[in-house]
């Protein structure tokens, strides 16, 4: 059986040539400019048509959400917990309180947190009446409850300008994480406690810890704008024997049937811990 005679170098670029272009048909690529423009047309159309059918979904998606409040909320339904200051080294303070540099970063992180809680930046809040939820669903403009400072005791930040660490008597500020929409029930409050016993003595701000019911609920960043979240200083007055000793402090929530502090899938759910470590 004979093989296929190979096609010289000159006739397979000719070929070439021609299925580029034809000069005789007109053809470009083996089609005429006809047929080049019919297929081009059916695409445009195809991926114009998808293209719209995308934007269309999207927006009817769109129309159901909404910019303040977001629809889906059902998988955080109990806060946690955040102090500060906050330290960069896993939730743990180490300070001198004879070494004023040791505690000045704590200092200042207090310093700048509260001072969206200064009187001059709540001019837009107003005094609510405490022990009460404080709806407002059928007001447009939300109104934001003034926290007052003095509220914090010693912790203010006012009559001791280090906080307490100076004495040692640290002072840290533990909030409850926004959630739209959240109602505590009962008389929340913020307990925490040492594993160490008689390590440490420990005061809160508001007395007991206790978190007025007026701060809720929080309807969000674009309709409470001016919203501040309530504070529990607690105070840790470290006995003079547990110098040089870790401590490990935990605090959670208490109070309110409807706020966790256990949670087998999140073991920071309602409470937070950290240590803290006083030389002198």
């Amino acid at each position: 059986m004979s093989k296929e005679a190979k096609k010289p170098f000159r006739q397979s670029m000719a070929e070439w040539r021609q299925f580029v272009y034809n000069p005789n048909s007109g053809e470009f690529l083996g089609r005429t400019a006809k047929s080049w423009g019919l297929i081009l047309l059916f695409y445009l159309v195809f991926y114009g048509f998808l293209a719209a059918l995308f934007t269309f979904t999207m927006w009817v998606m769109l129309q159901t959400l909404s910019s303040d409040i977001p629809k889906y909320r059902d998988r955080i339904s109990s806060p946690g917990l955040m102090i500060s200051p906050k330290p960069d080294n896993a939730l743990e303070f180490y300070f001198n309180k004879s070494d004023a540099q040791s505690y000045a970063e704590y200092v200042s992180t207090l310093r700048k947190f509260l001072e969206s809680y200064d009187d001059s930046k709540q001019s837009q809040n107003i005094n609510c009446t405490p022990g009460r939820i404080f709806d407002q669903n059928d007001v447009a403009v939300k109104k934001a409850c003034r926290f007052n400072l003095s509220d914090l005791g010693q912790c203010s930040g006012k009559e001791d300008k280090t906080f307490g660490y100076s004495k040692g008597t640290p002072c840290v500020l533990v909030k409850v994480n926004r959630i739209i929409g959240l109602k505590p029930e009962g008389e929340p409050r913020i307990h925490c406690m040492s594993k160490e016993e008689g390590m440490v003595e420990i005061n809160y701000f508001p007395p007991e810890g206790f978190i007025d019911l007026m701060y809720f609920p929080y309807y969000g960043k674009s309709l409470h704008a001016h919203y501040l979240q309530p504070l529990v200083a607690v105070q840790l007055a470290i006995n003079s024997n547990s110098t040089k000793e870790e401590i490990a402090i935990e605090c959670k929530i208490l109070g309110s049937p409807n706020l966790k502090n256990e949670d087998d899938r999140d073991k920071f759910l309602g409470r937070i811990a950290f240590k803290v470590q006083m030389t002198e």
